[in-house]
This record gives C-alpha cells, sequence and structure tokens, in this order.
C-alpha cells in the first residue's frame, strides 16, 4: 500500500522517495526491535520510509518526520493475548494507516514548506519457532539494549527503531509518533481523546489546538521522564521493555520507553510528540481513520 501511495503521489507529479528494508536485513542494519518483534511471522518485518522533498527544499533541511506503529496482526506473541483481547488485533497498525493517509494528502494537497518523511514499522506479532522469548535481549537502532519481559509489549520496540532511525538521517526538526499502543490509553483519556506524550509546550499547545479543529480530540499525559525511567530498570540490559509497577501511569511509561532511544536528540532541543491511538483509532468493530485531519492540521499549526 505504501508503495501505491508513491505511485499516486508521482501520477500528480509529485516525486516520492522510497526505501525498504525487510528481513534479515533488518538486523543486518541494526533494526533489532522490529526485526525480533517481526520474524517469527510468514510474512517479514519492513521498515518503509517514504520521502517527499518539495521543490524548493532541501535534503539537509530541517523535516518534519513521521513515525507510525504497524503491526498488522498482534497475537501478543508468547505473551499470548486473550480469547476475548485478540480479536480486533488487525486494527494494530492505526496509527501507521493514519501517517500513510495523512502523508499522501499533504503531497497531492501541495505541500511545499520542507521535507516530509512517512517511516512504517511494519510486522506481525506472531507466534512460532522464531519468536521473540521473555528473557531475550535485542539491540535496538539506538544502539541500546532492551531485556524483553513482554512479549505483547511489542508496537514500542518497533516504534523505537523506526524513531532513532528518523533521526540519525532526517534532521528532524519534530518526530511525531502516531500509535495503538497501550490499554491504558482509554482509562487515562477515553475512547475520544487520543493520549500525547509531548517534551515541548508549545508543541503540545498546537497539537490541543489541532485537535478542536479537526475533531480527533488530544489531551495531554504527564511529561516526567525522570518519574518513568526506572520503571524500566533490568539489571542484565539498559532497560526492560514492560514496566514494573503497572499503577505508574502506564501510557505515560510507553511514551517514555520510545524517548530513551532519542534520548541525545531530545537534549540538544529537538521536538516530539507521541500520539497514543489505542482507543479514538477504533469505534465497535470498525476503523475511525482517527489521526489523518489531526496530523494535517498539525503541518497548519506548527511552523519551525
Amino acid at each position: 500500500h505504501a508503495l501505491l501511495v508513491a505511485e499516486r503521489c508521482a501520477q500528480h507529479g509529485h516525486n516520492v522517495e522510497q526505501i525498504v528494508i525487510q528481513d534479515e536485513k533488518l538486523s543486518y542494519e541494526g533494526l533489532g526491535g522490529l526485526y525480533g518483534v517481526g520474524r517469527a511471522a510468514e510474512h517479514p518485518p519492513a521498515l518503509v520510509v517514504l520521502s517527499y522533498l518539495p521543490p524548493k527544499s532541501s535534503r539537509d533541511q530541517a523535516s518534519t518526520v513521521w513515525v507510525g506503529k504497524g503491526i498488522v496482526y498482534d497475537t501478543g506473541g508468547l505473551s499470548l493475548k486473550s480469547p476475548t483481547a485478540m480479536p480486533g488485533m488487525k486494527g494494530d497498525m492505526g496509527g501507521a494507516a493514519a501517517i500513510l493517509a495523512a502523508f499522501e494528502a499533504a503531497v497531492c494537497g501541495g505541500w511545499a514548506q520542507s521535507p516530509l518523511h512517512c517511516v512504517l514499522c511494519l510486522a506481525e506479532n506472531a507466534v512460532g519457532p522464531r519468536a521473540t522469548r521473555p528473557d531475550d535481549i535485542h539491540i535496538l537502532f539506538s544502539g541500546k539494549s532492551v531485556e524483553i519481559n513482554n512479549t505483547d509489549a511489542e508496537g514500542r520496540l518497533v516504534l523505537s527503531d523506526g524513531m532513532a532511525y528518523a533521526v540519525k538521517y532526517f534532521n528532524p526538526a519534530v518526530i511525531i509518533d502516531m500509535a495503538t499502543l497501550t490499554g491504558a490509553q482509554g482509562v487515562a483519556t477515553g475512547v475520544r481523546h487520543a493520549a500525547i506524550y509531548c517534551n515541548d509546550d508549545l508543541l503540545e499547545s498546537a497539537f490541543i489546538r489541532a485537535g478542536k479543529v479537526t475533531g480527533d480530540l488530544v489531551h495531554p499525559l504527564p511529561y516526567c521522564p525522570e518519574f518513568f525511567r526506572s520503571e524500566f530498570a533490568s539489571k542484565v540490559a539498559d532497560m526492560k521493555n514492560s514496566v514494573k509497577n503497572r499503577s505508574n501511569a502506564t501510557s505515560s511509561c510507553a511514551g517514555q520507553f520510545l524517548g530513551n532511544h532519542i534520548s541525545e536528540y531530545l537534549e540538544q532541543g529537538g521536538k516530539w510528540c507521541h500520539v497514543d491511538i489505542a482507543f479514538p483509532a477504533e469505534d465497535g468493530e470498525r476503523a475511525t481513520g482517527y489521526g489523518v485531519a489531526l496530523l494535517l492540521q498539525m503541518l497548519k499549526e506548527w511552523h519551525f
């Protein structure tokens, strides 16, 4: 679908560059989180990047990067979901779907301000002989090691690789990641408001405005890295992938796990917003398309 989007953009006269890193090449390139999550599936995992450079922009110019969680089906892996929790997990790619649709709309709609990158982290979290096990340790693209204590906390692993890849290659002025990441999001902000974990007050305010304009509503989570990093403490790796205390703002903690893998970028003043859309992305048994209008409006709200 991503490559079809690139073709449709080309039909409208907009050249979109494409990168596809798939299967064993993910491991070779150091994308250990994405590879580890998807390696047991029949269809191999992939990092797919679509990049649009408007005519008056340059390759080294600061860019906007959208990163999407694209778990095309989530069994939970060896930390298997229950029979009632698994149905509907075909929708665990809602974040990637939203940014892909927004990317096409932005490019074909005449976006001309700065480079725009769409990073899709695609995998199926399947069960099989090659599945990641609890106690395994993966080295992510950030170079940090992660002890797996819950294979059903997989979205943060694929997103962390995508975000770290974006930092290395795309000179981001702002990174926005979008994901159906945590069940706790619905407890924190409800079924209509996405939860945002954001390191910049102005960026956070822009998201709130964009949500009110579009109807893709958002509400901020506590952003306190110093309170959440310790939840991932490990004796054998840089961190675990799931929290110790499930009563301590787990949606914020999940966001902070992502932040751990772009820490240098953030320390140097980089802007980032994590958008957890677990509940707004669906209504009953159907997807809502949440996030497309929000991202497009953010292109108008946030200037750098």
